[in-house]
C-alpha cells in the first residue's frame, strides 16, 4: 500500500511528471501548510482562517513569500523553479500579474517536487523561511 502522506517517488518518476502537474501538487500541500500554520496560531475565526489562506495561497503573495527563498535554494531547487515558473499555463487569475502567477508556480511546482521526493524535512525548512515575520 503507498503511503501517500511520507512518499519517496523514484528520480525517474519524479522528473516524468510535468512541471504544472508538480505545482497541481505543490500547491495542495502548500495550502495545507499555510492551513495548518494558522490553525496553530489560534488566533482566528473560522471565517477570518478561510480569507487568511486564501491570501497565502494567492499567486501574488505566494510571488512576495518566495522571495526570501531565493538566496538559499540549492541548485537543483532552482533548476525546478524556473522550470516551472517558466511553465506555460494557459491563463492566470485576474488578482494576479502574468509573472505573479508564473512565480507562484515556480514555487507550487518547487513544493511538489520536495513532496514527490519525500524531503519533508526540507519543505518544512523552506516555509518555515517563508513565513518568518508574517503574522
Amino acid at each position: 500500500m503507498t503511503d501517500y502522506f511520507h512518499l519517496n517517488a523514484a528520480p525517474d518518476t519524479v522528473r516524468a511528471i510535468s512541471s504544472l502537474g508538480l505545482a497541481h501538487l505543490g500547491g495542495g500541500g502548500f495550502e495545507v501548510m499555510v492551513r495548518s500554520w494558522l490553525c496553530l496560531r489560534g488566533k482566528l475565526t473560522p471565517g477570518a482562517l478561510h480569507r487568511s489562506a486564501l491570501d497565502y495561497v494567492a499567486a501574488p503573495r505566494q510571488a512576495a513569500l518566495l522571495e526570501k527563498l531565493l538566496p538559499v535554494l540549492r541548485p537543483e531547487e532552482t533548476q525546478v523553479f524556473k522550470r516551472g515558473r517558466n511553465a506555460n499555463p494557459h491563463s492566470h487569475p485576474r488578482g494576479a500579474t502574468r509573472r505573479e502567477y508564473q512565480v507562484a508556480t515556480g514555487l507550487e511546482a518547487l513544493f511538489g517536487w520536495l513532496y514527490l521526493r519525500g524531503e519533508t524535512g526540507r519543505l518544512n525548512e523552506l516555509f518555515e523561511m517563508m513565513m518568518e515575520g508574517e503574522d
